[in-house]
């Protein structure tokens, strides 16, 4: 009997942080089959209420070095428009984990691999490592979340440049646009991502769930309809296990003493 192939997208777990690995080797161009399952870890780690955090990781040779070209060259409009879709629903899926998501970018996020990696709330990088939008040297233009989801977070213009020009750019540079939060030796990028996860698995699960859902959300909203989400957001919080032992123990201990169940 052959052996066993070793699954594409698995999610592992450390205590209470959810570890959704990439594993096509050599440097995870992400194809059609990875998908589904991509999409399946990601909604298990949602689910699973063990997990209170979740690291997204390639591997010390890659995180991803984008999509699998080969795959995609001769597709026509139609074909392109469902495999993109599949795409989009795998990436979307990590992006509505209620739980912090941390990027653990080792050498290469180009192409899918970075819309993936933006679809986390934080991005850990190798201070050598590479991420972009390289698509533009294709002659097509980013179609996992790129063209909207790197604005947000770089600014328009920034973003612009990016894209226009496909150009890469290293952890240090990353981290001085607001593009990824934390340029470490490439040594330490997992670990780094990691030992964060545990500290926000720590913290109160519910209200960091809706905390990232109040930002994300309101981002959609213009101002006076993302207040009046805030407020709604603010109030559903109270009866919730962490928010009385959170104010029970400001008030028996001071603050920054509370511990949490995430309920």
């Amino acid at each position: 009997m052959p052996e066993p192939t070793a699954p594409l997208v698995r999610l592992e777990t450390d205590g209470a942080v959810g570890i959704i690995r990439l594993d096509r080797p050599p440097v995870n161009a992400i194809n059609a089959a990875m998908h589904a399952p991509l999409r399946a870890a990601a909604e298990a780690a949602a689910a699973d209420p063990a997990i209170r955090a979740v690291v997204v990781y390639g591997g010390e040779r890659a995180f991803a070095a984008g999509a699998d070209i080969k795959e995609m060259a001769e597709q026509s409009s139609a074909e392109i428009t469902t495999y993109g879709r599949g795409l989009i629903e795998a990436i979307d899926a990590v992006a509505r984990i209620p739980k912090p998501v941390i990027a653990a970018i080792s050498r290469y996020a180009l192409g899918g691999g970075c819309e993936l990696a933006l679809a986390a709330d934080f991005r850990v990088m190798g201070e050598d490592a590479l991420i972009g939008l390289p698509e533009i040297t294709l002659g097509v233009v980013p179609g996992g979340g790129g063209t909207q989801r790197l604005p947000r977070l770089v600014g328009v213009t920034r973003a612009k440049e990016l894209i226009f020009g496909g150009r890469p750019v290293h952890g240090d540079e990353a981290v001085r646009i607001g593009l990824a939060s934390r340029s470490v030796p490439a040594a330490e990028v997992y670990e780094t991502a990691l030992s964060w996860a545990r500290e926000l698995a720590a913290g109160p699960t519910v209200a960091l769930g809706a905390a990232k859902y109040a930002v994300d959300a309101g981002t959609e909203m213009d101002l006076a309809s993302g207040l009046r989400l805030e407020a709604q957001v603010f109030s559903s919080l109270f009866g919730t296990a962490d928010q009385r032992s959170g104010m029970r123990s400001f008030i028996e201990s001071g603050p920054g003493k509370a511990g949490f169940t995430g309920a």
